[in-house]
């Protein structure tokens, strides 16, 4: 069972771990809707494949399926990682799955968290999204894990990035959107975060990359990498609108101070070359009721911040781009403690979002020494 606890964690002295604290496994689920994936989902799931199989290396992996796709997954799948039946709505369970919180008794717990996909009917990606938010509980029944249940408060887990020592990265575009949760102000939505994620510092940048369908996550423009330590997604290119916003969000970084009172160290990753929907991407993919279409010229938010990291590595998304190469260098030079490994992230891009987005970690709850 999955008990809802009338409480919060940070009364009862659970946090939000960061992404690079020790994972117990990662959670994912399994691409299959032709509406949103071109051509049936086949090549976006030659993706998914790769990433999960280069996760298990490092970690183990459990996949959900809906009922119709388990077989074809499990044969598809290597025999080491978990697969198991579980219905949703779409594949992204960085946004729609739990978020973990651990004490230092090293006991785990979920945040189930309200989910609307992404702005409900005032700008969201899809209807239904009723499946997708029932999946942080059948994820947590499923691994015994108690949960926490906020009243009326749409979160996704994407919109926010922690350093595991008390700092929360996020946008006020996103948490601030009328489509989340207009009925709260931004001292109600900062006093929500440090009772359910328990943290003492939130660090508000303006926007998210520009034309994010998600209105602005933080996982895609910047992240932390170690406590004190933060990338941030860059151009150069003034004549770009994404410039103006990456150079807001470098100046609130660069003056700011995390829980701890240290000035942060920022590190720009120029991003690949500005991409678009093609012709034949937008025509694979079908035109359903409840889904917004893509269409051909939309702007892809192609992004190497929106890297996973798994124990012992940082699984980067690649574009096929000349600046794919320095992005992998400097993130390894930046991450010596990890494996910088690039995978194509094209396929899952299109409909917007692309490795974080599609991943959920799991901790071990095993507290680790940080800087």
């Amino acid at each position: 069972m999955s008990e809802i606890i009338d409480s919060t964690p940070k009364i009862e002295g659970y946090r939000m771990p960061a992404e690079f604290e020790p994972h117990k496994q990662t959670w994912m689920l399994w691409p299959y809707r032709s509406d949103l994936w071109r051509n049936g989902g086949k090549p976006v799931q030659r993706t998914f494949i790769k990433l999960a199989e280069t996760i298990s290396q490092f970690e183990p992996v459990t996949v959900g399926v809906s009922q119709n796709q388990y077989l074809a997954a499990r044969s598809k799948l290597p025999n080491n990682i978990r697969v198991v039946e579980m219905s949703y709505n779409d594949i992204w369970v960085r946004d729609s799955g739990p978020t973990f919180v651990v004490n230092d008794r090293g006991n785990v717990r979920g945040i189930d968290w309200g989910f609307n996909a992404w702005g409900g009917l005032n700008g969201g990606l899809y209807w239904p999204w009723d499946l997708d938010n029932l999946v942080p509980q059948k994820i947590l029944e499923i691994e015994n894990i108690d949960r926490y249940k906020p009243e009326n408060f749409i979160l996704e887990g994407g919109s926010i990035h922690v350093d595991g020592q008390g700092t929360l990265l996020t946008t006020e575009e996103c948490l601030l959107h009328p489509n989340r949760n207009p009925h709260l102000n931004k001292t109600q939505v900062e006093e929500l975060l440090k009772e359910y994620v328990n943290v003492e510092k939130i660090i508000w940048l303006k926007k998210g990359n520009y034309e994010d369908c998600t209105y602005g996550h933080v996982d895609i423009l910047s992240a932390f990498i170690r406590p004190g330590v933060v990338v941030l997604h860059w151009t150069d290119d003034k004549s770009d609108p994404q410039y103006e916003i990456s150079a807001d969000a470098y100046e609130r970084l660069t003056n700011a101070t995390d829980a701890k009172g240290r000035k942060l160290e920022v590190h720009k990753i120029h991003g690949p070359t500005v991409s678009y929907v093609t012709r034949e991407e937008a025509e694979g993919i079908d035109v359903l009721e409840g889904s917004l279409p893509l269409t051909e010229g939309m702007r892809l938010d192609q992004s190497y911040i929106n890297f996973y990291m798994a124990n012992g590595c940082a699984i980067v998304p690649t574009f096929n781009d000349p600046q794919d190469k320095e992005a992998l260098e400097k993130l390894q030079k930046l991450m010596p403690e990890r494996k910088v490994i690039g995978i194509n992230g094209r396929e899952v891009v299109i409909p917007g979002g692309i490795f974080h987005c599609i991943t959920q970690q799991q901790p071990l709850g095993i507290r680790q020494n940080l800087i």
